[in-house]
C-alpha cells in the first residue's frame, strides 16, 4: 500500500457540515467560448476527471477565523469572471458558450477535526485530489469544490479541486497569491488580464484567426519530422500512470542557475528549459527534445496573471544535436519563442491536423514530457510552507502518487533562491533512485555549466545519469527509435495473425519494409496501413513501415530478409495514398 492509500484509509475522525456562499457583484454576460476553454472542454467530456480537473492545497495563515477564510473566497469569486462561469451547450455538439454570473451561491465544506495526522501536508493533498473525482458539470456546477481542513474549529487547509474549463494551474497560483493577500488584509493589485470574454473577441478577430491558422502549419511541421516519442525504449513498452511526487529544493541548484544566467547573458527561465531538455534527451537517446509547455500563452503581459484556462500546449522542438551545452542554449530561445507563437489554436482542427499527420507518418505522437515554468507566478511556490533546503546537497523527498498520463512532468514552483522542482515521473522508466539520479544530475549540470561550457559528450560523467539502454534490434528511423520486431507484431495482431516480416531499409535516412504473406485473405497495402494505426495507440516503439510488400505464402526461413525477398510480390505501396486504395 503506498503511503498516499495509508492517508486515505486511515483517515482521522472529524465532523462535517457544509457552508452556503451567497456572492453577489459584477456583471452578467455572455459570449463564445475561448480556443482554450474550447480545448479543455473536449478534455473534460472525453478523459478521466483524474487527469483533467485540477487540485490545490492553500495551507492557512495561523490563527486566520473561518469567517475571514470563507469572505476571501467570496472576494475572489465577485472580482474574477471565470469563477462565476458555467457553459452552455448548443445541442449535441460540446459546450461553445460562456455565460458569467452577477450572483448567485457556492458550498464550503468544513471538516473539523479533534486531531490532525501527524503528516498534514500529505492528508491535505489526499483530500484535495478526492475532490477531483468526477466530472464537473460544465452547465450548472460552481467551477470550485472546496473543503476547509480545521482542527477543533481553527482552519489549517483549504482543499480544491477546479474545473479545468475555466482554471489552469497557472490561475489557480495567482487565485492563491491573491487569497493570501486579501487574508492579510490588503486588497489585491487591480485587474490587468484579459478576461475569458475579452480574449475570446480577440481571437475572433481577422488576426486572431491568422494567428491560429499559422500554429496549425507550425504543429503539422513538428509532428512530421521529429520524433513521436521521446522515450521509445524496451522499459516504456509498459507504463505505470499513478506516478509519486519527487521535489527538489536545492540552494545550489538556484545559485548555479543564476550563475549560468550571467555567463552567459541568457535569462534564467530559458537557462532552466534548456537544462531540462539537455538532460531528457540525454537520459532519452535523442538527438531533439520535444517538449509540451502549457505555461507558454501567458507570455503576454495581458494574460500573464489571467484567471483563464489557457492550456493550450506550446510544441517545443528543440535541436540536441550539437557539441556542447552553450550551443544548445543559444538554440533554445528561439526555439521556445516559435513554440510560444504558435501555442493558440482551434483545438478541434489541430485534431484532424494530427489525425492525418501521424497517418501519413504512421505513428501516434506521445506527449512524454510535459514542463511548466510557473516560477513567475506563485507567491508561495507549489503549496510548499516549509523554509530553504539547507545542507551541501540537494534536498529532494518524496510526495503522494498521482495519475497522469505523461511519462515525464516537471513543475518549476521557484528558480531563486531555492531551485524547487516538483517532479512525476513514470516508474517504468525511471525506478526512484533514477528519479533521484535524474534531478540531482539537473543540478550538477548547471553547476557545471556555471562557470564553463559542458560538452555534451561528458554529460553521463557530469550529471551521473545514463542514456536509455536499447538492444541490437532497436533502430533509429525517421528520428523515432524503433523496434522492428515490435513493428511485426503488432502488424500481425493487426492482420489477425497472419506471417509479417519487417526489414530495415539502411540509407540516408533509414525506412522501413513490411513483407505480409496473406494467403487467401484479401490483402491491399492500404488495408494494411489502416489496420496497423487501428492498433498504435499504447504501444511503443512503433512506426509504421514506408512501404508494404504482399505476398501469397512465407519463405522457408521467414526470419530473414532474404527469404522474403525472394517471393514475387502480389502488391505493395505506402498504404498511404488513392493509389493504394482498395
Amino acid at each position: 500500500m503506498s503511503p498516499d492509500e495509508t492517508a486515505t484509509r486511515v483517515r482521522p475522525s472529524a465532523t462535517e457540515r457544509a457552508v452556503a456562499v451567497a456572492y453577489a457583484g459584477g456583471v452578467e454576460r455572455r459570449g463564445p467560448v475561448t480556443m482554450g476553454q474550447a480545448n479543455m472542454i473536449r478534455c473534460i467530456l472525453r478523459d478521466d476527471p483524474l487527469h483533467i480537473n485540477n487540485h490545490g492545497v492553500w495551507p492557512v495563515p495561523a490563527g486566520t477565523p473561518l469567517d475571514t477564510v470563507i469572505d476571501a473566497l467570496r472576494a475572489l469569486v465577485v472580482r474574477h469572471e471565470a469563477l462565476r462561469t458555467t457553459f452552455e451547450a448548443d445541442g449535441a455538439a460540446p459546450p461553445g458558450v460562456q455565460r458569467v454570473a452577477d450572483r448567485g451561491t457556492f458550498t464550503v465544506t468544513v471538516r473539523d477535526h479533534t486531531e490532525f495526522p501527524e503528516d498534514a501536508d500529505r492528508y491535505a493533498q489526499t483530500v484535495a485530489r478526492e475532490a477531483r473525482a468526477g466530472r464537473f458539470r460544465l452547465g450548472e456546477e460552481f467551477p470550485l469544490r472546496v473543503v476547509v481542513l480545521a482542527r477543533r474549529g481553527t482552519p489549517l487547509f483549504l482543499c480544491l479541486a477546479a474545473s479545468h474549463a475555466v482554471t489552469d494551474g497557472s490561475a489557480l497560483a495567482v487565485l492563491r497569491a491573491e487569497w493570501l493577500t486579501l487574508l492579510g488584509g490588503r486588497p489585491p493589485a487591480p485587474l490587468d488580464a484579459l478576461t475569458p470574454l475579452e480574449l475570446a473577441a480577440e481571437e475572433a478577430t481577422p488576426a486572431g484567426r491568422r494567428k491560429a491558422a499559422a500554429s496549425l502549419r507550425y504543429w503539422e511541421k513538428v509532428l512530421a519530422t521529429a520524433p513521436q516519442e521521446m522515450f521509445a525504449e524496451p522499459r516504456a513498452l509498459t507504463a505505470e500512470p499513478r506516478q509519486p511526487q519527487l521535489t527538489l529544493r536545492s540552494p545550489r541548484g538556484g545559485r548555479a542557475l543564476a550563475r549560468v544566467a550571467r555567463r552567459t547573458g541568457s535569462p534564467v527561465p530559458t537557462v532552466l528549459l534548456t537544462a531540462w531538455c539537455t538532460l531528457v534527451a540525454h537520459r532519452a537517446g535523442q538527438r531533439t527534445c520535444v517538449v509540451a509547455a502549457p505555461l507558454s500563452n501567458r507570455s503576454r503581459p495581458e494574460l500573464a496573471r489571467a484567471v483563464n484556462t489557457l492550456s493550450q500546449d506550446a510544441l517545443l522542438s528543440l535541436d540536441v544535436g550539437v557539441a556542447t551545452f552553450d550551443d544548445v542554449l543559444r538554440k533554445a530561445w528561439g526555439a521556445a519563442l516559435n513554440a510560444y507563437r504558435h501555442s493558440q489554436f482551434d483545438a478541434l482542427r489541430l485534431w484532424e491536423v494530427i489525425d492525418r499527420t501521424v497517418h501519413e507518418r504512421g505513428s501516434r505522437f506521445g506527449r512524454d514530457v510535459v514542463f511548466n515554468d510557473v516560477s513567475g507566478l506563485a507567491a508561495t511556490p507549489g503549496g510548499d510552507s516549509g523554509g530553504p533546503a539547507e545542507g551541501p546537497g540537494p534536498e529532494t523527498g518524496w510526495g503522494p502518487e498521482q495519475v497522469l498520463p505523461t511519462r515525464l512532468l516537471c513543475f518549476a514552483y521557484q528558480t531563486e533562491p531555492v531551485l524547487h522542482l516538483g517532479v512525476w515521473a513514470d516508474p517504468a522508466l525511471f525506478t526512484r533512485d533514477e528519479a533521484e539520479t535524474f534531478v540531482t544530475g539537473l543540478v550538477r549540470l548547471l553547476e557545471a555549466a556555471a562557470d564553463q561550457d559542458v560538452p555534451l559528450a561528458d554529460l553521463t560523467e557530469v550529471t551521473g545519469v545514463r542514456p536509455a539502454q536499447r538492444g541490437p534490434d532497436w533502430r533509429l528511423v525517421d528520428g523515432c527509435w524503433v523496434s522492428p520486431a515490435a513493428v511485426a507484431d503488432a502488424l500481425g495482431e493487426a492482420l489477425g495473425g497472419l506471417p509479417v516480416h519487417v526489414a530495415v531499409d539502411e540509407g540516408a535516412p533509414a525506412s522501413l519494409t513490411a513483407f505480409i504473406a496473406r494467403g487467401a485473405a484479401p490483402l491491399t497495402p492500404d488495408r494494411a496501413h489502416a489496420a496497423l494505426m487501428r492498433v498504435l495507440p499504447g504501444r511503443s516503439g512503433v512506426l509504421a513501415p514506408r512501404r508494404y510488400v504482399i505476398v501469397q505464402d512465407p519463405p522457408g526461413d521467414p526470419g530473414t530478409d532474404a527469404g522474403w525477398l525472394r517471393r514475387p510480390a502480389l502488391t505493395e505501396g505506402t498504404g498511404r495514398g488513392p493509389a493504394d486504395a482498395s
